[in-house]
């Protein structure tokens, strides 16, 4: 199938009820995405659609679309879809979203579809692949960086180094990244994955998986677009969900 401008289908967050005169948006529940993860879809060539929160029917969802970008946001993986521990008390969940967003990973792993995971797509991704995660870095790495990073996420927190000879590395032309961070947790174990970057503390940073189409997830926001190696990174994605089988 050659599609010239493929559909990526982004999943949202979801905000309980809170009435505009409360400084919220609606008194409903309501979806949410920030604007940079359409926009860069739509930069590299793809048509972005906003994915409901469906567990049955993600796979129908998923046979419309040509390739699926799992988002980041400031919540976690429950511990128990991976064998973890007793959650850490900084875990905060959102069941649905993630139940959603597992059924749509496991349609498009299936159906051979491109996936990107950012951020908690990644940590998402890994438990999707059989993997395991830190509940929280500062409890589990030595001397680690900070992966909340103080300064704007629109820019660099820290580096990265790509591991040679990964999907990765032929996207994005390097062996370094200068990245932005935002999380408190990350991938321990890929699963069926390998890792495809590091941070200079030990963090796994991207994971991809051998033999699949394209299937990724970094730690770090590349919908910023804060380096030539984010925006090859969404033109790669494009350009497979463009050519899928």
């Amino acid at each position: 199938m050659d599609t010239s401008h493929p559909l990526i289908g982004v999943t949202l967050d979801c905000e309980p009820p809170c009435p505009p005169q409360q400084g919220g948006y609606s008194r409903y529940p309501w979806y949410a995405i920030r604007c940079n993860y359409m926009d860069a879809v739509t930069a590299a060539g793809g048509v972005p659609v906003g994915l409901p929160h469906d567990s049955a029917g993600a796979a129908a969802i998923m046979a419309r679309l040509d390739g699926l970008i799992v988002t980041g946001g400031a919540f976690d993986i429950a511990p128990d879809l991976y064998g973890g521990d007793a959650p850490h008390p900084t875990v905060t969940t959102k069941s649905t979203r993630t139940a959603a967003e597992l059924a749509l990973v496991q349609a498009a792993l299936r159906m051979g579809r491109p996936i990107l995971g950012i951020c908690g797509g990644e940590q998402l991704l890994a438990v999707a692949l059989g993997g395991t995660l830190i509940q929280h870095i500062p409890d589990t790495i030595t001397a680690p960086l900070p992966h909340e990073q103080p300064n704007p996420r629109d820019e660099a927190g820290h580096e990265v180094t790509i591991v040679p000879g990964t999907r990765l590395a032929h996207i994005t032309r390097a062996t370094r990244m200068a990245v932005n961070s935002a999380h408190h947790q990350a991938v321990a174990t890929p699963g069926r994955a390998i890792v495809s970057a590091v941070a200079p503390d030990g963090v796994i940073e991207a994971m991809e998986l051998p033999g699949h189409p394209f299937c990724i997830g970094v730690q770090w926001h590349p919908e910023f677009g804060i380096s030539t190696g984010d925006r090859l990174l969404f033109d790669a994605l494009i350009d497979a969900s463009r050519h899928r089988e």
